[in-house]
């Protein structure tokens, strides 16, 4: 092992594993390596299905970049996508609209930035933390659940190759479609039996209070998904709520999110009911393609769905 106490001052040598500050998230690892004058170094790691955004803003004028060392990304910007491969970069200087950064498989890449955005960048990852971990306590199956319908949904969008904003809000909002059931009484969000109407008419609401949740001033790194936590129950046609949109008039995105978090529902095991076979979600989901589910999300979800096991 390397002895760093025979290194002088002016350079440093670090380990696979050292930094000066790391954020995590459930799919990402971010390594601070180098800060000087503004300028940062970052090194990323970036499991298979995990997303990065990197997005314009006021006053912004900055170089970012960014070069792959192993593994291979797909980056959307505006509505061009693009496949990176190691040795691949991409440099923005500054970016002008938004780009979706996915790991198709495992990924390790450095990313670069003429100005500080390291301490931001870490105070959105705890952010994001705060608030899994709530929806976790609230509800014990919602982590793992909505880890699942994230990873699913993002496939479904790519498939349909949403735009970078889209797949954004997708990513967003589909990590946080629950978020509103924070909101909801426990005796009635867990209980065993059958709601009544009015007890069903309080879950509803949980698409409303996701909504405000996450366009709250308090929460501005949520607010691309607020459309999706508001929309993902609304049906093809016109059935759902909290408005009964209907055909076109649901965003695409909340459309994926109704499609996976449907499909996600009958194969796990609930209060109210056993897991079903993967084989009877499927066809259950095609035969109601047109009816309650948007039919191009339906045909993009029966193209992906055989990988989804592979994804848990």
């Amino acid at each position: 092992m390397y002895d760093s106490s025979t290194t002088p001052k002016w350079i440093s040598i670090l380990s696979r594993e050292e930094g000066l500050e790391t954020a995590y998230t459930q799919n990402m690892t971010a390594t601070l390596i180098a800060s000087k004058n503004g300028t940062e170094i970052i090194h990323h790691r970036l499991a298979r299905m995990g997303t990065m955004a990197i997005m314009p803003a006021a006053g912004w004028n900055e170089l970012e970049s960014l070069c792959l060392l192993t593994g291979s990304l797909r980056v959307t910007y505006g509505s061009e996508t693009s496949v990176l491969y190691p040795g691949d970069k991409v440099v923005a200087a500054p970016v002008h609209e938004h780009v979706c950064i996915v790991a198709i498989e495992d990924s390790e890449f450095l990313y670069v930035s003429s100005a500080p955005v390291f301490q931001s960048y870490q105070g959105l990852v705890n952010g994001f933390h705060e608030l899994a971990v709530k929806i976790s306590l609230k509800d014990g199956y919602t982590a793992s659940h909505c880890e699942r319908i994230r990873r699913y949904s993002l496939m479904i969008g790519c498939e349909l190759n949403l735009n970078a904003t889209d797949l954004l809000s997708l990513s967003c909002g589909a990590l946080f479609h629950d978020i509103g059931k924070i909101r909801i009484p426990d005796e009635i969000l867990m209980k065993p039996g059958k709601l009544t109407p009015e007890e069903f008419d309080i879950i509803k609401q949980h698409t409303i209070f996701g909504r405000d949740i996450m366009d709250s001033p308090e929460n501005p790194f949520l607010n691309i998904g607020s459309k999706v936590a508001e929309q993902h129950h609304e049906r093809y046609d016109g059935s759902g709520y909290p408005y009964g949109l209907k055909r076109e008039e649901i965003y695409l995105p909340a459309a994926i999110v109704a499609v996976v978090d449907s499909y996600d529902a009958m194969v796990s095991n609930r209060p109210y009911q056993p897991a079903r076979k993967k084989a009877d979600a499927v066809r259950e989901i095609a035969s109601l393609s047109g009816q309650l589910y948007d039919p191009r999300v339906v045909d993009a979800f029966l193209k992906v769905v055989d990988t989804f096991a592979d994804e848990d």
